[in-house]
């Protein structure tokens, strides 16, 4: 008796899905872990040296309450603390769930918490207009700058260390120094908030300031005006400079975009890869791929040499911050529901013993393992002992009723509907389909019709799939209006397959037209040629070739 062949599952990728380099590496990050905070986390921003810890600002509304009993609980919580628990900056650690320390001498929600290139200092803006700077080894503020009249949603270090940028809703750019709290200079140019900004690396002088007003602004501590203006064309979310000091990169309304500075803001690159607001930007250690936020809840990597979208992650709800570790070690996004999400990448396991070779014992030897095969030498391999799964075990032993509901089992049909369409397709050529789909209950007709409504509209599957769905019909026609559940199943199938070919008459239709219109520009082409070679001339008309 012939051995029993098992049954071929024909593998069918998915249409879209391509693995690259780039899906493997993002791939790599690890399951989530989700930290709890008090409000929307608007920026989030790692510590340039080791152990890169990275702070978290985020900012809480308290609402679902009665105006009084807010006031009530403010004044009591002053009284307690002096000082609000929705006004914090928290530091966590790379792998900590917990804040490692906490900054919450605000007066008002604190905004934009940011590093120096040391990471010794914090800096960070507030609600009532002031700008704290922290010792991170300390707690209370070393020095506070007043100066604005609203809201401070940038501030940041110049590459220089001792001066400090920052904007604000009063619609202004400020300049300061460290050392004596003072203010260098101010810049009013922008007519709507200043909420991003970023300095350049390469000259201590240079940093950039992002607004509502739809404009990208330059500015030289030593001029006494902005030195270059851009039009993004929406309210600009975030920027950032490439580390070269030559690219900058704007976000706002549903584009990301790209302007060369050293050719006066020329635009090199317009993405329009998100549906809704681009909130934040990042760029990985190396500066080849750049990552992008949005409130669409997606973080699309592109490439920074063909500025293509070579991966893209999924999250729960909408984006507003976005942080890379500087060894693209961890991957932190906070959203608008307050939910950190941290992803780590899997740590490369270098085991020292297994680079040692391990000597072989003396009945190896014995046994003649290391004996090397000879030219003149045949070798017998060992027979390779297949295991067969359970429906390929029934369907050897001729139980194909048995075979068909092994693979109907819900696991199968919803992640490898291929295996459940195989042993169908075999059943059908051994003959004993209609058998084996024939003496079923109310559940299990029920499921077979769900799988077939689902899945005869797929190109791979539709050859099988009409075929079981006939005979299920033939089968269980007489006793249609006896369960509800059957009954909705078959209608279900029924539009399904109704849709299928109202979309198939509408190809043929578009079909026909352009049949219709290649005829046309045959007929076109030909007389033209005629009439050329009646004139003598050889040569084809130029403009036939878009034809």
């Amino acid at each position: 008796m012939a051995a029993y062949k098992p049954v071929v599952v024909q593998a069918c990728p998915k249409l879209g899905e391509k693995i690259t380099q780039d899906t493997l590496y993002w791939r790599g990050y690890k399951t989530p872990v989700q930290i709890k905070e008090f409000g929307a986390v608007n920026k989030i921003d790692f510590c340039p040296v080791p152990p890169y810890n990275y702070a978290v600002t985020a900012s809480s509304r308290v609402s679902g309450f009665s105006e009084a009993f807010v006031l009530l609980f403010f004044s009591w919580y002053h009284a307690r603390c002096n000082a609000l628990l929705f006004c914090q900056i928290h530091i966590y650690g790379r792998y900590s769930q917990e804040p490692i320390k906490t900054f919450s001498r605000f007066r008002d929600a604190a905004y934009c918490a940011s590093y120096r290139d040391d990471g010794r200092l914090l800096v960070a803006g507030s609600e009532d207009g002031s700008i704290s700077l922290f010792d991170v080894s300390g707690k209370a503020p070393l020095r506070q700058f007043e100066g604005h009249t609203k809201p401070v949603h940038l501030a940041g270090f110049l590459s220089d260390k001792y001066r400090i940028f920052s904007g604000g809703d009063d619609y202004s750019s400020n300049l300061w120094d460290i050392p004596s709290a003072t203010n260098i200079i101010s810049y009013s140019e922008h007519t709507d908030y200043v909420r991003c900004g970023c300095a350049s690396k390469v000259n201590a002088d240079v940093f950039i300031t992002g607004s509502y007003d739809h404009t990208v602004k330059l500015f030289d501590a030593r001029t006494k005006s902005s030195v270059l203006t851009i039009e993004h064309g929406h309210p600009v979310e975030s920027v950032l400079l490439f580390p070269s000091g030559g690219l900058l990169v704007s976000a706002g309304g549903r584009y990301v975009k790209v302007w060369d500075v050293l050719k006066g803001g020329q635009l090199l690159v317009s993405l329009k890869n998100h549906h809704k607001t681009v909130t934040c930007l990042c760029l990985n250690s190396s500066g080849q791929r750049l990552l992008s936020g949005s409130l669409d809840r997606h973080v699309k990597i592109y490439s920074t040499t063909s500025y293509k979208v070579v991966h893209s992650f999924n999250y729960a709800t909408s984006i507003l911050s976005l942080a890379l570790s500087p060894e693209d070690e961890t991957i932190v996004v906070g959203m608008t529901n307050g939910v950190l999400n941290v992803k780590h990448r899997k740590p490369e396991e270098k085991n020292e013993n297994s680079q040692k070779k391990r000597q072989p014992a003396y009945r190896t030897y014995v046994k003649g393992r290391t004996y090397m095969p000879k030219q003149e030498d045949f070798c017998v391999s060992k027979p390779v002992k297949h295991v067969l799964r359970k429906y390929d075990k029934l369907l050897r032993s001729f139980q194909s009723s048995k075979a068909l509901d092994a693979v109907m089992e819900p696991p199968i049909m919803l992640h490898t509907p291929e295996v459940t369409v195989a042993v169908m397709q075999e059943l059908h050529r051994r003959g004993t389909l209609r058998s084996a789909l024939a003496g079923r209950d109310e559940k299990q007709v029920n499921l077979l019709l769900t799988f077939v409504a689902r899945r005869v509209i797929e190109p791979r599957f539709t050859p099988v799939l009409v075929t079981v769905a006939d005979m299920i019909t033939d089968i269980y026609q007489p006793v249609v209006g006896q369960s509800a559940i059957v009954d909705k199943q078959f209608l279900k199938l029924q539009q399904a397959i109704g849709k299928e070919i109202d979309y198939q008459e509408e190809l043929l239709e578009v079909l026909g037209m352009m049949d219709t219109l290649f005829a046309t520009f045959t007929k076109k082409k030909d007389t033209c040629l005629e009439e050329n070679k009646s004139n003598g001339v050889t040569e084809i008309i130029e403009t036939n070739k878009n034809y």
